[in-house]
C-alpha cells in the first residue's frame, strides 16, 4: 500500500498514526495468521502498554486466543512461555465468519431461498384482544 493509502485507510493494516504511536515500542512475537505484537510506554498502573498489527483486515476477531489473553494482560509472560501446549482435542481459532460467504445460514434465511420449515402448531400468536 502507498503512503497515501497509509495515511487515509483504516481498516488494512496499520495507518501512520498507528505507527508513529509504536516508535520505541519492542515487537514481542507474531500469531500463525502474521499478526505482529508489540509492548510499548507504561501505562498509567505501571504494566506496558501491549499492542497489535493486524495483517490484512482490522478485526479483532482474528486474534486467536492466546494471544487475546496476552493484549488484556490477562497471562504476564508471551503465550508460548506461560500457557500449556495446544491439546490434540483443542480446535484452531477462526475469525468471526459474519458477512462473508462462509457465514452460518440456516434453512430459513433468505440466501438459502427464505422458506421457513411450517410451524408445529403448538405456538398460539397472542393478540391485545383477547386479553
Amino acid at each position: 500500500m502507498g503512503m497515501l493509502g497509509k495515511i487515509f485507510t483504516w481498516w488494512d493494516g496499520a495507518t501512520i498514526g498507528t505507527s508513529l504511536g509504536l516508535r520505541g515500542a519492542n515487537r514481542v512475537g507474531q500469531d500463525a495468521l502474521g499478526n505482529v505484537y508489540y509492548t510499548g510506554k507504561a501505562l498509567p498502573d505501571g504494566r506496558l502498554r501491549r499492542s497489535v498489527i493486524y495483517v490484512g483486515a482490522n478485526d479483532a476477531s482474528r486474534v486467536p486466543p492466546e494471544w487475546h489473553a496476552w493484549l488484556h494482560h490477562s497471562i504476564v509472560d508471551l503465550p508460548d512461555e506461560s500457557l500449556p501446549p495446544v491439546r490434540r482435542w483443542e480446535k484452531e481459532a477462526r475469525p468471526n465468519l459474519t458477512g462473508t460467504t462462509a457465514a452460518y445460514r440456516p434453512a430459513g434465511a433468505l440466501e438459502q431461498g427464505g422458506k421457513r420449515a411450517a410451524a408445529t402448531g403448538d405456538y398460539e400468536a397472542w393478540s391485545p384482544d383477547a386479553a
